[in-house]
């Protein structure tokens, strides 16, 4: 605001002098004066008002201009005479080309001067000879050297795919700061990778294998320097979107199959027709029958599986699919892109894997294996005036191997840290001076927790000039969107994560302890159980990888925690030792370990219940029993104990587990793995999806983006039901004196005032809805202007996401565009018919904003009823065997029937009405009607039934605690440890 009067002149005149007013003062104006910002922001978003008083100018590369600005570099390196000839060549061009401009000048000045007859004056007439054979002369030099240049073109045209490749890679790698902006780089520290490749590429004296060496070493250089410093979740993406960026450059691909891939079937219409066959998910069919529209490949596909049902469904049944052909030879005539988008149709847990296959065909298999963490190469890349940037996962630290480098190097005496937090800023700095000075190594803990001074410590870099070759810079971060641009764009980022597997988890907890660490306590069941203690650490770490069926929070479990825990151990069975007790004190162990150690970190109480089985079926006397060997688990190997003695039998016994571990180790259903792979492909999707062009015009012969945006909005603007914008779908007076009337003139009832509560949210929601999409259509004709919530709008609806706005009235949910339309069209309709037949007599849970506000309504109504205090009150669930919710027709006396509810973690067994083993590759199943009914708490007893947290989705809850409905009674014949860590849940709505 201070700068707007500038930017709007505001100029006023006193006395003849113009000033401008900035704040409280008066400054002199100058008609001369002119202003420039710039912005290191590869995609600013001003406002329109700011862009209607200046004038923007798009200063960033593009392709084709750095492919140009490549090839000076390749050349200069490969054909440096070459290059010098050319640019001398340019420079002499440019010069004679400024020559005849000056002559023409002169010529012109001389002519205007002239007075009197021309002819009369020699001076003249000599000059204009003079000018002329100049002119002559070095119009024949300019064409010359274009003959020249032509030929020094063709030659430094060889190079060109060098060059090429190099500009795709940039982009490919530049993309990612889209995704996390700690990923942001800059293309200088690009250029130092490019060189760096050139100068590693393999000699020879045929062109073609040089070119060939050349590409190879800067496509493997760039990979190895990305994947450095992402994170694993999103390596695979990267060669996904590196691979397709360059056989989109020489135009192997088809947009319009890139986009199904990606997105399927992003139409809000229903299937054509049914799916002839229950195992092949309602989305997958759909998106089959979307194929089938778009190439005659995929239509020859669905035609062959709608013939062979069998033979598809025996290829559907393999572990691995995508390592075997289709059934009746049908991707023979199916590129390795297409093949993955049947894929996607059939076994969208297997895309993950099925994109490995896809990279390796087209460029190699060392595209999908990241190289190795090595310090010693992270120092090798750095320089002094380079800082490098370790972005943090729970439970990595890399200050330990920067140390250990440190004394490699012999730089331990001159190694200095600091964890930043308040007040440490002077200490960070006066170390970043003498480090910067004398050719220390520095490192800065946690720059995260001072986010603010980072802007100083760029200004610091920037200002060092020349600093001690020796001097480096070793920053840690947790990824996070406020670290300067400046530092990420010129620093050498290193995303350092923990071991994954079992294996190497315990195998770098054991590193950590030596014999002395175990002869620390005198009782005989201490090393048992610091092996023990270890297995639980590596358990719960690997825990996390199955998402939300694991953890419902992804809890930063760490060193400390393990640490601590084997003191307390220590410490309590010494005690035990010196007192000679016959039973070791398990509940104060499991107490301190499981409540307190690792209990403190966890905040979900699912997830607590989760820790505590744990330390169950871990600790105990069981451990020593010696008629009945305790095993930690048998799942394809046999998890036990090592025999006691030195630390070497524990390392030992690490070292024979296997590298990989199936979820049944950690207590889960091998299902468990279908939802991880299922999941990493949804989030690689979603990621590529924000990676790909905007094209304004139609791919392959399509709509245009803009025509295609503007028909989903007017599709979905025609779903919407609105009496008018001020009111909504439904008018809450005319609602709430229908429902007086119904009462006879009374109060509503409980679930009545629900109902209204519901219709007013609903009603914020259509309102926000049609009037978005109003303001939408006109900007896309130019009627008003496109601001950035319209123009986000207009993205989330091309990518068939459910825009954010929208997200922030509607209930909780993970579903796409399209079947989220459905969701809203189902909820309408349940409130019209509630408004007008009364309370259904089932209620569709997850078509409530707020659910629970509906079960304690009924709760209430009950209490009325028999006149229970409403505190001592509760309900409790019974699963019927009712499956169609038409077949009831009155309303209980007493609660409610509930339907729309869908178990994960198990099976519902309709014989024996209880708890089941879910079946192979079914993640969800839904459940019979729930009765729900209210009783008062001192009454009820309840036995073989396991307490089911329902969440709204299969998100679960998260770190805040929303998303929890309420806790459900589920027969089971089996132990509730068993269902506890298999992570059994209800939810109201599948992501599907």
């Amino acid at each position: 605001p201070m700068l707007d009067p500038v930017l709007e002149k505001q100029v006023s005149i006193e006395s003849g002098q113009k000033f401008i007013q900035l704040g409280d003062k008066k400054v002199d104006w100058s008609d001369d004066f002119q202003l420039f910002f710039t912005t290191k922001l590869a995609n600013p978003h001003y406002t329109p008002e700011v862009m209607s008083k200046v004038m923007v100018i798009n200063y960033s590369v593009t392709m084709d201009g750095l492919a140009n600005q490549l090839l000076n570099v390749v050349v200069a390196h490969e054909r440096p005479d070459l290059e010098e000839q050319f640019a001398t060549l340019v420079a002499e061009m440019s010069e004679n080309a400024q020559l005849i401009v000056q002559l023409e000048d002169t010529l012109l000045r001389e002519l205007s001067n002239s007075k009197g007859n021309i002819l009369d004056n020699e001076e003249l007439i000599a000059t204009l000879d003079e000018t002329k054979t100049k002119a002559v002369y070095i119009q024949g030099q300019l064409e010359q050297s274009n003959f020249i240049k032509d030929d020094i073109n063709k030659s430094r045209a060889v190079y060109t795919s060098v060059a090429k490749r190099g500009s795709i890679l940039y982009f490919a790698m530049a993309d990612l700061s889209q995704i996390m902006s700690i990923y942001e780089t800059s293309l200088d520290s690009f250029l130092g990778v490019f060189n760096n490749a050139l100068d590693s590429a393999k000699r020879d004296v045929v062109l073609e294998n040089r070119l060939k060496h050349m590409t190879d070493s800067i496509t493997r250089n760039v990979y190895d320097y990305t994947c450095t410093g992402i994170f694993e979740r999103h390596k695979l993406m990267f060669s996904f979107q590196m691979t397709t960026m360059i056989m989109d450059a020489a135009g192997k691909i088809d947009r319009r199959e890139i986009d199904f891939f990606l997105k399927g079937d992003t139409g809000l219409a229903d299937a054509p027709r049914p799916s002839p066959v229950e195992w092949v998910s309602a989305s997958g069919w759909k998106d089959l029958l979307y194929s089938a529209e778009l190439e005659e490949a995929f239509e020859t596909v669905l035609k062959h599986f709608e013939a062979n049902l069998d033979e598809w469904k025996n290829w559907w049944d393999l572990e691995a699919p995508e390592q075997t052909p289709m059934p009746g030879g049908v991707e023979e005539h199916l590129s390795n892109l297409q093949k993955l988008c049947i894929m996607r149709c059939f076994r969208a847990d297997r895309v993950y894997e099925a994109v490995k296959l896809f990279v390796m065909a087209e460029l190699g298999d060392k595209y999908v294996q990241p190289p190795v963490l090595d310090f010693a190469r992270i120092y090798a890349q750095s320089t002094a005036m380079m800082p490098m940037i370790f972005v943090l996962s729970p439970g990595a630290d890399p200050q330990g191997d920067i140390q250990l480098l440190a004394d490699e190097m012999n730089m331990a005496a001159r190694f200095g840290f600091v964890a930043l937090g308040q007040g440490q800023e002077k200490p960070a700095e006066m170390l970043l001076e003498q480090g910067y000075t004398k050719g220390k190594w520095v490192l800065l803990q946690n720059c995260h927790l001072l986010a603010n001074w980072l802007k100083r410590l760029e200004g610091k870099l920037e200002g060092m000039k020349n600093p001690h070759k020796d001097f480096r810079l070793w920053m840690t971060t947790d990824p996070t969107d406020k670290f300067p641009l400046g530092i990420l764009q010129k620093s050498l980022k290193v995303v350092t994560e923990p071991p994954d597997g079992l294996k190497l988890n315990m195998r770098s907890t054991y590193s950590k302890i030596d014999q002395s660490a175990l002869e620390a306590c005198p009782h005989p069941s201490y090393r048992p159980c610091v092996y023990v203690l270890t297995f639980l650490h590596a358990v719960v770490l690997e825990r996390r990888k199955y998402g939300k069926i694991g953890w419902n929070v992804a809890y930063d479990f760490n060193e400390s925690d393990l640490m601590i825990s084997r003191r307390l151990l220590a410490l309590y069975l010494e005690k035990a030792f010196i007192d000679e007790d016959e039973f070791l004190p398990w509940g104060s162990l499991k107490y301190l370990i499981g409540d307190a150690m690792y209990g403190g970190r966890v905040s979900d109480n699912m997830d607590r219940r989760v820790l505590i089985t744990y330390l169950d079926e871990y600790m105990g006397d069981f451990l020593f029993d010696d008629c009945q060997k305790f095993f930690f688990s048998r799942a394809g190997f046999d998890y036990e104990l090592p025999e006691w003695g030195p630390v070497e039998n524990y390392t030992k016994m690490v070292e024979t587990l296997p590298l990989t571990n199936p979820p049944s180790v950690f207590g889960l259903h091998p299902n468990a793995e279908i939802g991880y792979y299922t999941n990493m492909g949804k989030s690689m999707w979603m990621n590529l999806i924000s990676l790909q062009p905007k094209t304004a015009s139609g791919d392959s012969g399509g709509i245009s983006r803009d025509d295609m945006i503007a028909q989903v909005a007017a599709d979905i603007q025609t779903k919407v039901p609105l009496i008018s914008t001020d009111i909504g779908t439904y008018d809450l007076m005319i609602v709430g004196k229908l429902l007086s009337d119904r009462n006879g003139g009374g109060a509503p009832t409980p679930c009545q005032v629900v109902l209204l509560q519901e219709l007013e949210r609903w009603n914020r929601l259509a309102i926000k809805m049609s009037a978005s999409l109003a303001d939408l259509q006109k900007a896309l004709v130019g009627e008003i202007g496109m601001s950035d919530e319209l123009d986000s709008l207009g993205d989330m609806l091309y990518n068939a996401f459910l825009p954010e706005p929208w997200r922030k009235l509607a209930p909780a949910t993970e579903k796409g565009l399209g079947s989220w339309m459905q969701h809203f069209t189902r909820r309408n309709n349940q409130y019209a018919k509630w408004i007008d037949e009364g309370e259904p007599a089932v209620m569709w849970l997850s078509g409530l904003g707020i659910p629970e506000s509906y079960l304690t309504a009924c709760v209430q109504t009950t209490c009325r009823m028999h006149n229970w205090p409403l505190d001592k009150s509760e309900n409790y669930t019974v699963v019927t065997k009712i499956t169609d919710a038409s077949t009831v027709t009155e309303n209980l006396n007493s609660g409610c029937y509930v339907s729309g509810l869908y178990l994960m973690g198990a099976d519902w067994d309709m014989e024996h009405d209880c708890l089941g083993i879910q079946k192979p590759k079914v993640l969800v199943v839904e459940l019979p009607l729930l009765q729900v009914i209210p009783i008062e708490s001192s009454k009820l007893k309840l036995q073989g039934t396991f307490r089911t947290p329902v969440y709204v989705t299969e998100a679960r809850r998260n770190a805040m605690g929303v998303g929890m409905v309420f806790e459900a009674d589920l027969a089971s014949h089996e132990h509730q440890s068993h269902w506890v860590l298999q992570g059994v849940a209800l939810c109201l709505n599948t992501d599907a």
